[in-house]
């Protein structure tokens, strides 16, 4: 992740860009705005922003656009929804593209494999738990935030090595050997990180956690 420059073809580059336009286009449309018209709600978002910037500059790897770093997706996901969090991460994307750690060019890849494929997975297990769990707090927590988070890290960490060996960027061999498996670690720090953090939240900051609602976990009768 957070691939530079020169690593994709012109195309592959192009068609990541249409590709970000038209989900940015469905974020405007219908991301819940009205949410960050609460000056203390909008403080969250911004001061989560900063802290996600800060977790994606601490990166480990040791060939160009192999790199490891936790996403915190999920987490964001959880708090602001899918729309928000796509924002958010776009805009952590590009502190960490200005600070010189990816690349322009890959702006578009970048964003739509560390902060779009995550957010929609961390949605869509979000809805499953929602669906077929019963409304239990801890279902909530282990469930959506813990085991959530991890799965949706594994599956990004998926998707980069298939996208890298499509474009022909490194052999499927070596991706798969010595790139992939280390998504399996980085997912479970993940899930321990970003569970605590959301309980921690849903205990004394409930208002902070858009997706908590404690009138089915707490109060339902």
């Amino acid at each position: 992740m957070n691939f530079p420059d020169g690593l994709f073809t012109g195309t592959w580059e192009i068609a990541g860009f249409v590709m970000l336009g038209l989900t940015w286009l469905w974020c405007l449309r219908t991301a819940p705005w009205r949410r960050l018209a609460d000056s203390g709600q909008l403080n969250v978002w911004f001061g989560a922003i900063v802290v996600l910037t800060l977790l994606w500059s601490m990166k480990a790897g040791v060939k160009p656009g192999l790199n490891l770093h936790l996403l915190g997706a999920t987490a964001l996901t959880l708090m602001f929804g899918r729309q928000l969090a796509i924002v958010g991460l776009s805009i952590v994307m590009a502190a960490i593209t200005l600070n010189g750690a990816a690349g322009w060019a890959a702006y578009a890849l970048n964003v739509l494999l560390t902060a779009a494929f995550p957010c929609f997975v961390a949605g869509l297990l979000l809805k499953i738990v929602e669906r077929y769990l019963p409304p239990n707090f801890f279902c909530y927590v282990f469930c959506a935030a813990f085991f959530g988070a991890g799965l949706t890290v594994v599956s990004t960490g998926l998707l980069a090595t298939v996208v890298l060996w499509l474009a022909g960027v490194y052999p499927a061999a070596m991706l798969f050997e010595d790139y992939f498996p280390y998504f399996a670690l980085l997912g479970f720090a993940e899930a321990w990180l970003n569970g605590a953090a959301i309980t921690l939240m849903v205990v004394y900051y409930p208002s902070w956690v858009g997706s908590f609602d404690d009138r089915r976990y707490l109060f339902k009768r």
